[in-house]
């Protein structure tokens, strides 16, 4: 399962609000909704993303273990 949640831990670490991320990295708000839902978004809105915050991909997104056994 993808995880955004380092995307928002982010984000407070930078004092940006979502609206000022979605400006500076040129993305839409449903874009964005997607982020806060943990969906799947192509790699080159990571991309977007990172270069806007100045940071790693590993900022923004993570990879958690599935919950089935």
């Amino acid at each position: 399962m993808v995880s955004f949640n380092p995307l928002w831990h982010t984000l407070l670490d930078k004092g940006m609000k979502k609206l000022e991320l979605c400006e500076a990295a040129d993305i839409s708000t449903a874009t964005l909704a997607k982020l806060g839902k943990n969906k799947n978004v192509n790699i080159e809105i990571v991309e977007k993303i990172c270069l806007a915050l100045n940071c790693r991909i590993e900022d923004v997104v993570e990879v958690l273990p599935n919950d089935t056994p």
